[in-house]
């Protein structure tokens, strides 16, 4: 009734120390249903006072489990698939890698990384045009040699 071997046998002593201060209100008939039944009230009792105290809830590991650790991992596990994508934009030349950066990464805008960079829009689009194709010898050359 506990659903803890720690707690029933909190509530067994307990029963064994009320049914010994009210023995002499037992008038006879079957002692072990006596028993049984002082145990039991004992365990409601115990019950009540744990639900005023304790409300019972299931164990979720998701709930329960402490945000450090979960945003730790989560952080492992961004960083392991990021890892092939940040080492072929490292390889890519300076002029495509700040062009996808901004694009990409930091999601601006054609017309704001031409406003803040290059000049015109269409400068940038070609850049991006030229990095596809830049984008796709990288792919090329590390599908072969995987890290």
């Amino acid at each position: 009734m506990t659903r803890n071997e720690d707690d029933a046998q909190d509530v067994v002593q307990e029963a064994y120390l009320r049914a010994f201060r009210f023995f002499d209100g037992f008038k006879g008939g079957d002692g072990k249903a006596w028993l049984m039944a002082v145990v039991r009230n004992t365990c409601l009792t115990w019950r009540r006072r744990q639900k005023n105290t304790l409300t019972d809830v299931a164990f979720d590991e998701t709930t329960h489990a402490s945000d450090r650790a979960v945003t730790a991992e989560a952080g492992l596990v961004e960083e392991a698939s990021m890892a092939p994508l940040r080492n072929c934009i490292e390889s890519l030349p300076l002029e495509y890698r700040e062009i996808i950066i901004m694009r990409e990464l930091e999601e601006l805008s054609y017309r704001e990384i031409a406003r803040h960079c290059f000049g015109t829009d269409r400068y940038v689009m070609s850049r991006l045009a030229r990095l596809a194709s830049a984008w796709r010898s990288v792919l090329k050359s590390r599908k072969g040699n995987p890290r």
